[in-house]
């Protein structure tokens, strides 16, 4: 149980980490080097880096990059919408819960873990 509590707090803290770095990286893209924004979402992408191979260093491969990567496109397609007032097409949308039954069929496999 407790290591399904770690594995599930590092791949949140990863996953949310990414999708503020890149949400940032949108917001200050275009506005020279010096952006807060984008300074900014280069400092969180760097933690989130480090909190990545936290997770690499517990769990397999097969499994930690499907699940980080996969929860991140869901989370910053989220962000997208919500923060950033984009536009999200209702196929976007069905990719996204095609992702998310994905993302289950790796992370909850028999023998994984």
């Amino acid at each position: 149980m407790m290591f399904q509590l770690l594995f599930a707090a590092l791949i949140l803290a990863t996953v949310l980490l990414n999708t503020v770095a890149q949400t940032l990286l949108k917001l200050g893209s275009g506005q020279g080097i010096l952006s807060l924004y984008l300074l900014g979402g280069l400092a969180t992408y760097g933690l989130s880096t480090v909190f990545y191979i936290l997770v690499l260093g517990k769990f397999n491969l097969s499994v930690a990059y499907p699940v980080v990567i996969g929860l991140t496109v869901i989370a910053t397609t989220f962000s997208g919408a919500l923060l950033l007032r984009e536009k999200v097409e209702p196929s976007q949308w069905i990719g996204v819960g095609l992702m998310i039954s994905g993302i289950f069929a790796i992370a909850f496999a028999k023998g994984q873990g």
